[in-house]
């Protein structure tokens, strides 16, 4: 299948074949869940084991889940995974009992707000079971005596799994993309993060270059991205350029949300403060904030304090489906992610030109006509073939002799922008000039 030409089928196809799967922050559905995945990207799967200490976290046992039923008091089937695999609260013990109703209520979720949907509710650490189910269908429950079966385990040999690789660039300086899979049965809290990363891994692949190198992570939410610090975060304390958390990245809202870095000064949070500034319909910038959120909240915990931002487009509190079987693919809309993955790229391209240069000549001005970067007759003349031209010849002009003049690592590109007052993209082929012609770098281990 030819990736670039096929993505909105690609990433339908598989959303369709990880919908349906019981995932949870371990076992068998998560690591099926990462093999998929697998097929697209490169990935290296790592695993920490059960009960090791990760910071003030232990990592859980796994959870293996194969089915479970409730019946009612006449043998009618109330709810069965087989139908949604929601109707389970995550992580539940294995039961198989009889139970008064008066005793089940307790066991028993739904929202009343949204009386057609079946909540998605967990248990990771403190051991319970219960069953999820619409509201409606919960009052017209009939008191009686009710058959629990709930088929599960927990396997004390197994861990909790990550999954990343690694696209090299020029640069050891990284970005890092990464988004949580981990959720049951949601399409945009779950899938939409994970398929846009794909998305971007083989549109960054593509690219003829590439002055940082892309992370890729894959990795179930909170403990997961623990585990992976864990083994990897003096790696990124000493390499990490910025890096985003996908999250919600689907759904009908119109513009991309980015939430800062707790430092709010990495290389994204510069260049998402100018955008949501120039383009306030396309990008919104929010500051760090440790409610809510997604593993932001771990990379920028005070003792990491990493450059990572999140992203997303429709969010809690924005739809009804946050966290019930109303999250669906209809709703979450394949095209949206088609739409995130463009403006993504869009972000990462300019993103890679956006930092500070250095002048490798920068012993008065270089002689720029030797290289056909200057006219070689400088007379008013020269610049009038047509206004256009002269306007567009004299700008690159400016632009060229801005940016050498103020590559001395200390001043971004995006600061030689505004004060041009051009856009960041306009830049990009006088710059890619400027390098091929050797007359600056990149300063990658400055921040803007």
């Amino acid at each position: 299948m030819d990736i670039k030409n096929n993505e909105e089928e690609l990433l339908s196809q598989c959303f369709d074949s990880l919908f349906p799967i019981c995932r949870s922050i371990t076992g068998p559905g998560l690591e099926q869940s990462i093999a998929l995945f697998k097929e697209y990207m490169p990935l290296q799967i790592e695993k920490i084991p059960t009960g090791t200490q990760v910071f003030d976290w232990e990592v859980p046992p796994e959870w293996h889940f194969k089915r479970a039923r409730l019946w009612g008091p006449n043998g009618e089937v109330v709810c069965d995974t087989n139908e949604s695999n929601l109707h389970v609260v995550n992580y539940s013990e294995p039961v198989n009992r009889s139970i008064e109703l008066e005793e089940l209520q307790k066991h028993l979720h739904s929202i009343p707000s949204l009386p057609e949907a079946i909540p998605y509710v967990t248990s990771y650490y403190n051991r319970s079971w219960g069953f999820c189910l619409p509201h409606k269908q919960r009052q017209e429950l009939q008191p009686g005596t009710y058959k629990v079966e709930i088929d599960s385990s927990f396997f004390h040999e197994g861990g909790v799994p990550f999954a990343h690789c690694t696209i090299v660039g020029e640069s050891s300086r990284e970005i890092l993309l990464t988004s949580y899979l981990c959720h049951p049965s949601l399409a945009n809290n779950e899938l939409s993060g994970p398929l846009v990363l794909l998305g971007l891994h083989n549109r960054i692949q593509q690219w003829s270059k590439r002055r940082f190198s892309y992370r890729f992570l894959l990795n179930p939410e909170t403990i997961g991205s623990l585990c992976f610090l864990s083994k990897y975060y003096r790696h990124l304390q000493s390499n990490l350029e910025a890096g985003l958390i996908l999250t919600c990245v689907g759904g009908p809202e119109s513009n991309l949300k980015y939430k800062s870095s707790r430092m709010a000064n990495s290389l994204f949070d510069s260049y998402v403060s100018y955008l949501a500034d120039h383009n306030p319909t396309i990008w919104k910038a929010l500051p760090f904030n440790p409610l809510g959120g997604s593993d932001e909240r771990q990379y920028c915990s005070p003792g990491f304090n990493l450059p990572m931002g999140q992203i997303s487009r429709t969010t809690y509190g924005q739809y009804d489906g946050y966290h019930n079987s109303l999250d669906t693919k209809e709703f979450m809309d394949i095209k949206q992610l088609i739409k995130t993955i463009d403006q993504l790229e869009a972000f990462l391209l300019d993103a890679e030109i956006a930092g500070k240069p250095l002048n490798l000549s920068p012993y008065g001005e270089p002689q720029l006509g030797k290289r056909g970067l200057y006219p070689n007759v400088n007379s008013p003349n020269n610049w009038r073939n047509s206004s256009d031209r002269m306007h567009d010849d004299r700008k690159v002009l400016n632009a060229i002799l801005t940016i050498l003049n103020l590559a001395d690592g200390e001043h971004s590109i995006l600061e030689i922008a505004n004060l041009l007052d051009l856009p960041l993209d306009d830049l990009r082929p006088i710059i890619e000039k400027l390098e091929s012609e050797n007359l600056i770098r990149f300063n990658s281990e400055q921040n803007v």
